[in-house]
């Protein structure tokens, strides 16, 4: 039997209140668990002390017995210095896919065609303004 130490959820509907039990992994979300290690109220702030309390002895005393914690509550664990957690980082995500890619190099190339234009427009003009000078220096 494997055996998670995950979130319960209870609460009405909008407003979540969750319990942290340790259940068989093939028990329902909702469903039969073995032990509740504590709560978590996500609609508290963030730094309410009361907005996560867990038993980390008990927790502790689990995962020696092999309970394998969810992420969000290895994040728990990890802020109360029981585990350590991995920080997940995944760069591919994040980059624009293929069309965002083609999209951004059609914008750099109209930017640089735009850009050449208004600096040719520029020397243009002001090879326009220097020559008028030169013919009325040339007629004095």
């Amino acid at each position: 039997m494997s055996l998670k130490i995950r979130l319960a959820r209870g609460g009405t509907k909008k407003r979540p209140h969750y319990s942290i039990v340790v259940a068989d992994a093939r028990s329902p979300r909702d469903g039969r668990f073995i032990e509740k290690l504590g709560t978590f109220d996500p609609l508290k702030a963030k730094d309410a002390a009361d907005r996560v309390v867990l038993n980390v002895d008990k927790a502790k005393q689990w995962m020696v017995n092999g309970a394998q914690p969810t992420d969000r509550v290895a994040r728990f664990l990890d802020a109360a210095g029981v585990m350590k957690r991995e920080a997940r980082n995944n760069p591919e995500k994040a980059k624009p896919k293929k069309k965002a890619q083609e999209r951004v190099a059609a914008n750099e190339k109209a930017a640089e065609a735009a850009r050449a234009a208004a600096e040719k427009a520029k020397a243009d003009a002001e090879a326009a303004a220097a020559a008028p000078a030169e013919e009325a220096a040339a007629a004095e």
